[in-house]
Order: C-alpha cells, then structure tokens, then sequence
C-alpha cells in the first residue's frame, strides 16, 4: 500500500471517529464507565481530577446523547449521584476505540 492510499484510508477512518468522544474528560468518563457497573459524581471528579462544573457539564452532554445514564438517590441523609454506561454508549464507544486502533495497526 502506498503512503498516499495510507494516508486516505486514515483520513477515512478519522472522519468516523466519535465526535462525542474527543475530550480528555468524555474518553476518562466512558472509559471509567466500561469497567464498572456505575460510579458516582465524587469519585468520577477525583479520578479524572476537574472541577465540578466541568465534569457535569460533559456528563449531561453524554446523557443527552443517551451514551450514560444517571440515577439519584439518597445514601442516609446525603443525596447520592451515580452513573452507568448504556447499552448504545458502550456499542458507540467500543466503535470509537477500534477506529483508534485500525489507525494505529495502518501507522505501524
């Protein structure tokens, strides 16, 4: 394969990578996320190490998209907020990693 027909099927693959997913933060959150059944809001800000406001603001995008689901409830007196992966989250994420590595395996 010539480098021109390399850099065309990369630059393919590239474009059906997962806009959703291009973050730091959103690959941190759904990566968490594949490996546990859910993880709650603290645990989820001090893994990833970032403020409040910023981990909420890219879970309410991953669940406005239907890729995570949340679930409050009350833990005593203390509310308690935790986060799972859906079925379609894991489906499109798992897809976003194998193009990750369909472009490492062409680069190799």
């Amino acid at each position: 394969m010539t480098n021109n027909e390399q850099e065309g099927i990369v630059k393919e693959i590239i474009g059906k990578l997962n806009k959703q997913f291009e973050s730091r933060v959103r690959l941190g959150i759904m990566s968490v996320l594949m490996v546990n059944e859910s993880v709650d809001f603290v645990s989820l800000k001090d893994l990833l190490d970032i403020t409040d406001g910023n981990l909420a603001s890219h879970l309410s995008a991953l669940e406005k998209n239907k890729l995570i689901e949340v679930r409050k409830q009350f833990v005593g007196r203390k509310p308690n907020t935790r986060y799972r992966i859906t079925a379609s989250g894991r489906n499109a994420f798992r897809e976003h990693l194998d193009y990750l590595a369909e472009i490492i395996r062409l680069k190799r």
